[in-house]
């Protein structure tokens, strides 16, 4: 009996004293404890001991008690990576993919982890330098830092990283050149091991380094679209004879392509799109392997279609537009044994087009609108998407001018996502989803897929995603069909964009280990999808644990229950009248609380209650932060003195806009609160349509349809890449006419908008119009009929001159905005650049007796001129703009008058006016009550393609302050 309570005395003595040995490394420890006190959101395991290789921590490795490893992908984690990281001197991995809330510059500590040989930051938060330091990493072998927020160069140290194979710093905000070795530093060009270069989506300038390219190398991605890089496409580049992927598109590229680019040959995608490259069209006959190439708007000189057309026998998708190509089109390409999809509009093919009898069964589509096509033959009748609009052979006196191929059309595909055909109708609550194996609601490991170099576009083909599917769930080790895609696309960037849900094999959750292991498998690329789909990246979205919320321990139990204690002491002894302050304002808060809108007014007073919404929703918070992966910089697609745009993705799969404003732009409740029922009434084809709105936990976000391709402004300065001919611009503007012609008639009460513009004009998926931005609009009640006396507001340059110095707002304000416009559609020019004022640029060349171009050659945009094969109704087109920036408004004719009569220009071209179009962004300006001068009198004497002050004569200034709405 005594040996037994002896044994009990020493088990009760070492249950209260811990005297085991540890076994983690001290160092090890102290600098884990540090992080855990620098993070929030750590793992429930961090904490419960000072040994986290003894008493396992989740997401740490351990190997003989030193830290080798921390894997702890979308962990939700929320803080910095500050100097304890660099305690871990043992450590070979580290994995923070997908926290999105980790922030802040990375400490130069990392420097000292000299046996790291895996280092993932993707898709955090962090912004500043990249250390200098990462050049100390001797054993490093994989380095991914893209998807936060660096700026600065690219740090030359990295060239010292002699065993690095993958380096990815895409979508960040780099600047400068590309560094190559000197004699007294390193450069890139030292990375003979390296596989991946990964440097798209920076701003990266300069011109590439022939030096930056040898024969050792062996990179098979190298990506740099995205950039502002000039200058030639060195020669050497055409020594990585291991190439299989390159895009160098979107950037200021010159000079001809050198052709020794032919010999190499694994490259599978080569796209040269969107530079200002010149000399012949590349000569690829010897690049078997090309099955995507895209060489479009370049200046190529002119000459017949290539040999190379026709006998690349692997191509998938042929896409040379504005390519300057002239002849006839090689029947030869129409029967290529993989080819997919023809895209060669806006160049000069003439003559007969002959698709012969043997086309492919697999060739989707043929694009060849605005050639000089005369007649087509027909073989073998093709019956999937062939589109000859804007080729003589559809003038109106040729017998195909009224068939499916003359007529403007969609290529038809339908949107692919998982099939839940068998589980019903049944409805999740809104953080669940159906897993499509099993049919139940659990929570999804989810987030945006997205793949940098596909082999293939045509989006059509569903076995292609049910192959995803199966590498998916095969090789992340998951229950078979617990993979759900959403939504597959190719975005602005050209990648293949999708939404990806991964299903928990059991229950409605996955564990903290298993999120660890699939978030490490993706950011680390250990996961491969099938070939076709080429590079990828994901960017997951913080995983919601169900314990997230359940993270109290013990002892803060006890000091909860000690403070109770106290407090319940302390009210018992201050007495009845403190009681009854405390039920008073408990009743006050109860009353608040069943009137849910109240908040809308300043003083918390109800004053009107809900917001009278048609066709708009209330969003959460934490809806529109889960749609928007936290609202990551990969989501933003706009910014501008409110604040932020971001792009989401709904529960249902709807993909919208999200504007977020900033602290500083944010209207008082009552305000916003019309603004929205403003917008919720306002329905029609070309304004951009409210879907719903935030007002919750003091944020102010408006929920709006998405526009893929941006603004008007943004087609016309070639920004977005796209090249509009004359007949888009003509339906464009009538779009445009038609959305402001409803605000102002049909609108109830009429709506004057105030802020018509380029920016405001957004370009839906079929590149139709929508009026976008009413946050200076203005209701005009009965009784203001004719005018509204107002403080000045809208923007520089597209202001009319009489309100601007009467100050009455009238719908000829907005007429005269967008007759600035129409100025802007002939010349493609900012109404006010290089000291010029467009209206008055215009009217002093403008030659009525000049027929053809009335006098504007000069200034009419060049993309007019290469890209359309007839300017049907310039003329009247011009003089329609004239009248509407009339110095008096009553001269002006109305928006219904100015819709007429684009309706009629395009009519008389026999086409169809049932066309639409759409607009976003604003950026307002306030005028001075006293300035009694012409807004727009010479001399001006600055640029305004920025927001300073403009200066004009007579002394005055006009200032140009942005107001909050």
């Amino acid at each position: 009996m005594s040996a037994v309570l002896t044994l009990l005395l020493v088990a009760f003595f070492y249950a209260g004293i811990d005297t085991t040995i540890s076994l983690t490394h001290f160092g090890d420890s102290a600098a884990l404890v540090s992080l855990k006190n620098e993070w929030q959101n750590t793992p429930p395991s961090w904490g419960t001991s000072n040994d986290p290789c003894g008493t396992p921590w989740e997401g740490v490795l351990c190997n003989n008690s030193r830290v080798t490893a921390l894997r702890l992908s979308a962990m939700g984690l929320k803080g910095k990576l500050g100097g304890d990281i660099g305690g871990l001197s043992e450590l070979k991995s580290l994995d923070l993919s997908f926290n999105t809330d980790l922030t802040g510059s990375i400490s130069p500590a990392i420097g000292k982890l000299q046996n790291l040989n895996i280092l993932i930051l993707a898709g955090c938060g962090f912004s500043g330098n990249i250390p200098e330091e990462l050049g100390n990493l001797s054993k490093l072998s994989f380095l991914a830092l893209n998807s936060n927020k660096f700026t600065g160069t690219i740090p030359p140290s990295l060239g010292k990283l002699s065993e690095l194979y993958w380096l990815d710093l895409a979508s960040n905000q780099l600047t400068g050149s590309i560094p190559v070795s000197t004699s007294e530093s390193p450069g890139l060009d030292l990375l003979l091991k390296a596989k991946h270069f990964h440097f798209n989506k920076n701003q990266l300038s300069g011109s590439i380094s022939p030096k930056l390219f040898r024969s050792e190398m062996v990179l098979i991605h190298i990506l740099f679209d995205g950039n502002s890089l000039s200058g030639s496409i060195p020669p050497t580049l055409g020594l990585v004879k291991t190439l299989e992927v390159l895009r160098l598109d979107r950037n200021s590229l010159t000079g001809s392509v050198p052709s020794n680019l032919k010999n190499l040959t694994n490259v599978a995608e080569l796209n040269l799109a969107n530079n200002k490259l010149t000399g012949p069209m590349p000569n690829l006959t010897d690049m078997y392997s090309l099955n995507y190439v895209d060489l479009s708007n370049n200046s190529f000189d002119s000459s017949a279609a290539p040999e190379w057309f026709s006998n690349l026998q692997s191509l998938t998708t042929l896409v040379v537009e504005h390519g300057s190509i002239q002849g006839s089109v090689p029947q030869a390409v129409f029967s290529l044994p993989q080819i997919q999809q023809i895209k060669l509009k806006n160049n000069s093919f003439n003559g007969t087009l002959s698709m012969g009898d043997t086309i492919n069964p697999q060739l989707q589509l043929v694009d060849l609108q605005s050639n000089g096509i005369s007649e087509f033959t027909f073989g073998s009748e093709y019956t999937k998407t062939l589109m000859l609009i804007g080729n003589p052979v559809c003038t109106t006196d040729n017998t195909l001018s009224n068939t499916k191929y003359c007529q403007l059309r969609d290529h038809p595909t339908q949107p692919y996502s998982t099939s839940l055909l068998y589980c019903g109708s049944k409805l999740c609550p809104p953080d669940e989803k159906l897993n499509p194996q099993s049919c139940e609601c659990a929570l999804p490991f989810q987030g945006t897929l997205y793949f940098r170099a596909p082999s293939f576009r045509e989006l059509s083909n569903v076995t292609l995603f049910h192959l995803l599917e199966l590498s998916l769930w095969t090789k992340l080790e998951l229950t078979t069909g617990s993979v759900f895609i959403q939504n597959p696309f190719f975005n602005i960037d050209d990648y293949l964009q999708m939404e990806l849900a991964l299903f928990p094999p059991n229950g409605k959750y996955f564990n903290r280990s298993d999120i660890q292991r699939i978030g490490f498998a993706l950011s680390n690329q250990t996961y491969k999808p099938p070939k076709l789909f080429g590079p990828f990246y994901f960017i997951a979205s913080p995983y919601g644990f169900p314990d997230m919320a359940r993270r109290t321990s013990v002892s803060s139990v006890v000091i909860i229950g000690v403070a109770i204690g106290c407090a319940i002491l302390v009210l018992g002894l201050i007495g009845v009248g403190i009681y009854a302050i405390r039920q008073k304002k408990r009743a006050e808060k109860a009353i608040i609380l069943s009137r849910p809108f109240a908040s809308w007014a300043p003083s918390g007073d109800d004053s009107g209650g809900a917001p009278q919404l048609k066709g708009a929703r209330w969003f959460s918070y934490d809806e529109l932060k889960k749609c928007t992966n936290s609202f990551s910089m990969s989501n933003e697609i706009g910014s501008g003195g409110y604040g932020k745009v971001y792009r989401g993705v709904l529960v249902d799969g709807q993909v919208v806009a999200i504007k977020r404003a900033q602290q500083g732009s944010r209207q008082g409740g009552i305000e916003f609160k019309t603004e929205i029922e403003l917008l919720s009434r306002v329905h029609h084809k070309n304004l951009l349509g409210l879907i719903g709105f935030c007002f919750e936990q003091e944020e102010q976000m408006l929920v709006y349809e998405f526009m893929p391709n941006g603004t008007l402004r943004d087609s016309l300065s070639g920004k977005s890449g796209i090249i509009l001919d004359w007949k888009r611009r003509l339906r464009i503007a009538l779009g445009s006419a038609r959305g402001l012609t409803y605000l102002h008639e049909l609108a109830n009460p009429p709506i004057i908008h105030r802020d018509i513009k380029s920016t405001n004009i957004l370009l839906d998926e079929h590149l139709n119009a929508k009026v976008a931005d009413f946050g200076l609009s203005k209701l005009v009640l009965d009784s203001q009929k004719g005018h509204v006396s107002t403080q000045v507001k809208g923007t520089l340059g597209y202001l009319d001159p009489e309100y601007y110095m009467t100050q009455q707002l009238s719908e000829k304000s907005d007429v005269y905005s967008f007759g600035v416009v129409m100025l802007e559609l002939l010349t493609a020019k900012l109404p006010i650049q290089k000291g010029k004022y467009v209206v008055r640029e215009v009217r002093m060349l403008m030659n009525k007796n000049e027929e053809e171009y009335y006098g504007l050659k000069q200034i009419l945009d060049a993309a007019i001129l290469n890209n359309s094969t007839a300017i049907t109704g310039l003329g009247k087109f011009l003089e329609l703009a004239m009248q509407c920036v009339e110095e008096s408004a009553a001269e002006r004719p109305t928006m219904s008058e100015v819709a007429k009569a684009i309706e009629s220009i395009l009519q008389s071209d026999g086409i169809d006016t049932n066309a639409t179009t759409p607009s976003t962004s604003a950026t307002e300006f306030g005028a001075s009550k006293t300035a009694p001068t012409h807004p727009y009198n010479d001399p001006i004497t600055k640029d305004t393609d920025d927001s300073k002050a403009f200066d004009y004569s007579g002394g005055h200034t006009l200032p140009t302050n942005v107001e909050p709405k």
